[in-house]
């Protein structure tokens, strides 16, 4: 009897040791999950301000010039993040979030000339309280690095989206 009652007691401390571990490894894998995802998000600033100098180019996906979705494809490549190639399919991937909770690694995008749908796409880089930095191709002046606070991007702004929880 004595001996049930240790492999008793005993199985009740193997069983809840077992439970315990699984739930820390949850909580371990998740915070891996996150410091993963922010090296992914510093490879791919290091990436994309990398090329900042580039000139523009239609339809250009290589440092001898690039469209503005071309840098935002070509930089997700290189961390093996398949996304579509123009900035209006991109705008459908991820997870759209408000302007004031963008983070270093979203997607911002714009309708400028007054189209009527997305035409334009960036990396953000920086987020300050008022102002968003983001790096993308301009057809005047190449891959540069700009800001929300410019009227041409506060006027043609159009969202945000989340690729990297």
């Amino acid at each position: 009897m004595k001996k049930l009652f240790v492999f008793f007691i005993l199985s009740i401390v193997l069983v809840s040791c077992k439970s315990t571990s699984t739930a820390v490894s949850k909580n371990e894998s998740k915070s891996e999950s996150k410091k993963e995802n922010r090296l992914i998000v510093k490879n791919l600033i290091e990436t994309a301000t990398d090329n900042v100098g580039v000139k523009y180019k239609a339809g250009g996906t290589t440092k001898g010039g690039f469209d503005c979705s071309g840098l935002v494809y070509t930089t997700f490549e290189s961390e093996n993040i398949k996304l579509p190639r123009s900035s209006y399919d991109q705008a459908k991937i991820g997870k759209v979030i408000p302007l004031n909770d963008a983070k270093k690694g979203d997607l911002i995008f714009f309708k400028t000339n007054k189209s009527k749908q997305i035409n334009h796409v960036g990396l953000i880089v920086e987020v300050n309280s008022d102002e968003i930095k983001f790096v993308h191709s301009s057809t005047s002046k190449g891959v540069i690095i700009s800001s929300t606070k410019e009227a041409y991007y506060k006027n043609s702004f159009e969202q945000v989206n989340r690729i990297l929880e």
